[in-house]
């Protein structure tokens, strides 16, 4: 019988950047655990859009992370995130 395979690439420790270590902490860890550390941050620091919750108005921390970029969407976000990774 095979055993049931679980998605261990969402699951395996990455490598985080430098930039992306200032607002999760150090790696490695599961990219699970980065983008909820990431909202962790974006609500404790109030960085969501009231008026579209699904927009994140970043501070000086995540402007490095997002490439530059002042406002992202939360599906723009974890593609940008992801350069951060490896």
């Amino acid at each position: 019988m095979a055993e049931k395979k679980v998605n261990s690439a969402f699951m395996k420790p990455m490598t985080i950047s430098d930039e992306l270590a200032e607002v999760v902490g150090k790696g490695p860890m599961p990219r699970s655990e980065v983008v909820k550390k990431l909202w962790v941050y974006i609500k404790k620091n109030d960085l969501q859009d009231p008026k579209n919750k699904r927009d994140i108005l970043a501070d000086a921390k995540l402007k490095e992370v997002f490439g530059g970029k002042e406002r992202v969407n939360m599906f723009e976000m974890t593609k940008l995130v992801s350069k951060h990774l490896s």
